[in-house]
């Protein structure tokens, strides 16, 4: 199959910490199962260089961002950063940059922390996505989005801006008519391991129902592992499992799926 070994887990923190005892053994691993690389997703300015290190030493695609459980101190440093790191970035050729991410809202986590006493979460949260958003617009990046009990707010948001590339909504597990509503406006959903449980109703629903082309395949290792594995720790090697459900529950080849997705993954991210 022509694209198999292109085949990249769109969503996947193999800089951290929990791979560096076996993070060549598990990238053998992967090539071994025709998985011929991840994304990494950044999520903070801290996290970037040891990321940026990984993505040149593996030859792997990546992306700049600020995760929403990450909120700086400081809006305007933390912005300058950015902007600082996406132009080193776009004139470096020792590793490629392929999206703005990861970034986004999460209400859920807002809440907690106004429990904690950090009153205005939220609205830093919408400050900080703004900017980059109006960064990715800037660069033309597509978008890595973490959506957390946001999505009314966030299809507002996205649609204020001029994103011709989109993006992908990562880790979706909302209702069909969320996932509609993202694909007809030219996002991407992030199928992972949670698929693979048989309670993720609405999921199962959205793979059922939307076109192939709206789905990309991720696992968000090391986090999100699947009930269904022994190990406390994801793997990439978990999307041949989220391929192969797919593929079931379309009544398709895996080869068929396969091909689908990797042309997804190579169309958003040109890599």
């Amino acid at each position: 199959m022509s694209t198999t070994h292109r085949l990249l887990d769109s969503h996947a923190h193999l800089d951290f910490a929990d791979f560096d005892h076996d993070r060549d053994a598990l990238l053998t691993q992967m090539q071994q199962h025709c998985i011929g690389g991840c994304v990494l997703p950044g999520v903070s300015p801290e996290q970037w260089p040891k990321m940026r290190a990984i993505a040149e030493q593996y030859q792997l695609p990546y992306a700049l961002g600020i995760h929403p459980w990450y909120l700086p101190n400081e809006l305007e440093p933390a912005i300058s950063a950015l902007t600082q790191a996406l132009d080193d970035a776009v004139s470096s050729s020792a590793a490629k940059l392929v999206a703005l991410g990861e970034c986004g809202l999460d209400k859920l986590r807002a809440k907690r922390m106004a429990e904690q006493g950090d009153a205005d979460n939220w609205m830093r949260q919408l400050a900080l996505f703004e900017r980059q958003l109006q960064l990715a617009e800037h660069y033309q990046l597509p978008l890595i989005i973490h959506a957390v009990q946001c999505h009314g707010a966030m299809l507002e948001l996205l649609a204020k801006y001029r994103l011709p590339r989109a993006g992908v909504i990562h880790g979706f597990s909302g209702s069909v008519e969320i996932a509609q509503q993202y694909w007809h406006s030219g996002w991407r959903l992030g199928i992972g391991g949670l698929l693979l449980n048989p309670q993720a109703k609405k999921l199962r629903a959205v793979v059922e129902q939307l076109p192939l082309a709206a789905l990309l395949v991720e696992t968000d290792a090391p986090d999100m592992t699947p009930v269904t594995s022994d190990s406390p720790r994801n793997t990439p090697l978990t999307i041949l499992a989220v391929i192969a459900e797919i593929a079931r529950l379309r009544k398709l080849s895996v080869v068929q799926v396969t091909e689908q997705l990797s042309n997804n993954a190579i169309q958003l991210f040109d890599y």
